[in-house]
């Protein structure tokens, strides 16, 4: 070992998670530290087996980190394909020329083709810190990206990961712009339209704002962290599939952007345009429908704000090689009973076994919109959709397929159950007038959604039931008792959340 080779420091791993931003540990008094003159999160080089990244260096003061080591987050680990005891070479990072794209962005100006591509090149390969994706997806919310740059974008997601490519021309999709609780049709309609013979390579995110997204339902029910090949097999089994995207390089940009996106609670249009038609690109769909709940507390909360997205995931489908049908859906009120990963997957297995017990609201919203996706496609002619998908329901084919693909995607296991639930009872006597979407999600997440699967609320009520003061309006579920109490708080201090009136 030469002179340089021993200063290096000896990698060691901290069991740290970082999301997906790799980080390095060093002591302030390391000899690396000082001859390179690092500072506490500088962008850093790190070289080992061939393989290089770059990370965000932190600067520690105590004896977390040895002398003569580095520590590295699970990502930072993971992406250098490292082994214990191995020494790395640490060097400042080049230059991110692509980060002056972002600032002219944040000072009005518009973004061509190739800097949308650099920007989310240098996402996918690491070189942002989370601060830097920050300040992109501020500069673009607000309704701030030209109908070119939409486009732009949704290309340079696409080209920045893999794509799928199936036989035959009935490849479809569905996806939901989200921010209603509950609205977990994606398992049904899956089920229904690959039972059907159509495929659908249907991968999902996990929540972002919400308590539960469709990964985290399938995650209690199969396993969704699929690799690109056991997706691809899975579908040509099965006809489909109910996989997390972010197991897969479809449109990996997408992923990293949602999770900063969650951190600031912000979902801007042009990424949400991107985002939606990117994935049904890459994952080679022909044909997709999109279900915009409008309403109060939805997502979009006007008729007029939810066409002008209609009109724009159209425009941009149709350039994109894409034919995008749009269906606006009442939003609102939650849809099915339960609202978190568990109670959600609960409701989806009782409309597929039709059992009399299960959300009817679910069922019709979930064959609305595969019939729709049906006579899109021009598999059944206009108007015999609605009817067809019932009947695939209704004969038990949609549960066998369901089950099918579970199984093959790892095997089906029954959701959790929580350990400590408490009844929410009506405060007077009268008919549920309204309901706050967006509290009620809130007090599902207080609850420990989407974390703890089982976690979340059961609701006995509908907008319109007339219910009676003391009967039970909802029932908080959860895996701690603690988290129990502070959502029971929340609803105590929000009666908003559900107003009873004595008229309706």
């Amino acid at each position: 070992m030469d002179k340089t080779e021993s200063i290096l420091p000896v990698a060691l791993r901290l069991g740290i998670n970082s999301r997906h931003e790799p980080l390095i540990f060093l002591r302030s008094d390391s000899p690396v530290a000082r001859s390179e003159g690092f500072e506490s999160m500088s962008r850093v080089k790190v070289e080992v087996n061939n393989k290089t990244i770059i990370a965000t260096l932190l600067i520690v003061y105590s004896d977390l980190i040895k002398p003569g080591f580095a520590g590295l987050s699970e990502t930072a680990w993971k992406r250098l394909n490292i082994t214990e005891g191995q020494r790395i070479k640490l060097s400042h990072a080049p230059q991110v020329d692509s980060l002056a794209y972002i600032r002219a962005k944040a000072f009005g100006h518009e973004l061509n083709k190739h800097q949308l591509q650099e920007i989310m090149r240098d996402i996918v390969e690491g070189h942002y810190m989370d601060v830097h994706l920050a300040a992109f997806i501020t500069a673009c919310a607000n309704n701030n990206m030209s109908h070119e740059e939409i486009l732009y974008l949704t290309e340079a997601m696409v080209d920045a990961g893999e794509t799928l490519t199936w036989p035959g021309d009935k490849i479809v999709d569905k996806h939901c712009v989200g921010g209603l609780p509950g609205n977990r049709t994606s398992p049904i309609v899956v089920s229904i339209l690959a039972a059907k013979g159509l495929t659908i390579p249907k991968t999902s995110s996990r929540a972002i704002t919400s308590p539960a997204g469709t990964a985290d339902v399938m995650e209690t029910m199969t396993k969704v962290d699929l690799t690109f090949e056991q997706l691809k097999q899975v579908v040509e089994q099965h006809n489909g599939c109910l996989a997390w995207g972010g197991s897969v390089s479809l449109s990996p940009a997408d992923d990293i952007l949602i999770s900063v996106e969650k951190a600031l609670d912000i979902d801007f249009e042009g990424q949400l345009i991107a985002s939606i038609l990117s994935k049904k690109i890459a994952a080679g769909s022909k044909y997709v429908l999109i279900d915009i709940p409008v309403g109060p507390t939805a997502k979009l909360r006007s008729k007029e704000s939810a066409q002008a997205l209609a009109k724009q995931l159209k425009a941009t489908g149709d350039e994109m090689g894409l034919k995008v049908k749009v269906v606006l859906t009442d939003g609102s009120q939650p849809v099915g009973y339960g609202i978190g990963p568990a109670l959600e997957a609960w409701d989806v297995i009782g409309v597929l076994k039709n059992l009399n017990s299960a959300p009817q609201d679910l069922k019709e919203r979930s064959v609305l919109l595969a019939g729709e996706l049906l006579e899109h496609a021009e598999v059944v002619k206009p108007g015999e959709g609605l009817k067809e998908a019932q009947r695939v329901i209704e004969s038990g084919e949609a549960w066998d397929k369901f089950t099918q693909i579970c199984e093959a995607q790892g095997g089906f296991t029954e959701p959790p159950v929580g350990c400590c639930k408490m009844n929410v009872n009506a405060y007077k006597t009268g008919y549920i007038r309204r309901i706050n979407n967006r509290l009620l999600g809130r007090l599902a997440k207080l609850a420990g959604a989407p974390a703890d699967h089982a976690s979340g609320v059961y609701m006995e009520a509908k907008v319109g039931d007339f219910i009676t003061e003391g009967s039970t309006l909802l029932a908080i579920h959860s895996e701690a008792p603690g988290e129990l109490e502070y959502a029971l708080e929340f609803y105590n201090t929000h009666k908003e959340m559900i107003i009873i009136e004595e008229e309706l």
